[in-house]
């Protein structure tokens, strides 16, 4: 249960804390007091209790946390049992790579499907994701209703799909297109950018920094 208002910077830690803690479980640690998470997190004892005080009371005083309980209240935290849904709009080569090499079952998501408009690959399977017209789209997501619409398309198309993903009931838009998208005030949709270059460039910084600082 939220106590409070919980700050994006929260929200982002949420993700490393659930990898970590698996991490952990899978090595078969029971049990983990929150100076030893937060030492191998690089983070202090504080932060991760304040975090967690966001969504309600872990842990024991003098125990610590079991790993495989906090492990699975994140997870119910992040909505991992929820059943979400997504689909893939453009199935070219980052399209493509996602739908074969990311995980998406193992954050919680099933990937439904995929649409894109070359007649080279519509109708094909990738994996086991059948690749269908982008004409279809609607007619697809009134059938089978979608939580998340995964952009992978040119950006000169984004916003035109970005609109028709809200049109159809879409509730999350996962960008990957570089830019940002136009949607109407009072759209129902969150929107998650993903921007290679803003990453790239921010390693880039830190390196020069790095670099000035031995001179």
């Amino acid at each position: 249960m939220r106590k409070q208002k919980v700050s994006s910077a929260v929200i982002r830690r949420l993700p490393r804390y659930y990898r970590h803690l698996n991490d952990l479980f899978q090595a078969g640690t029971v049990r983990i007091s929150s100076n030893a998470l937060g030492s191998s997190m690089g983070l202090t004892a504080s932060q991760i209790r304040q975090d967690l005080s966001c969504f309600g009371e872990f842990g024991q005083q003098g125990y610590g946390y079991n790993v495989e309980k906090l492990r699975g209240e994140i997870s119910d935290i992040l909505g991992m049992n929820r059943s979400h849904t997504a689909v893939i709009l453009g199935a070219g080569n980052l399209g493509r790579a996602l739908i074969e090499n990311f995980h998406f079952e193992k954050n919680g998501f099933q990937l439904t499907a995929a649409f894109d408009v070359n007649p080279a690959i519509v109708g094909s399977t990738i994996g086991a994701v059948t690749i269908r017209h982008a004409d279809t789209l609607e007619e697809y997501l009134a059938e089978h209703p979608t939580s998340v619409g995964v952009l992978t398309v040119p950006g000169r198309v984004a916003n035109d799909l970005a609109e028709r993903l809200v049109a159809a009931g879409v509730k999350g838009i996962w960008n990957f297109t570089n830019i940002e998208l136009n949607l109407a005030e009072g759209d129902n949709v969150i929107i998650e950018d993903v921007h290679f270059a803003d990453s790239l460039l921010a390693l880039s910084y830190m390196i020069s920094d790095a670099d000035d600082a031995r001179e």
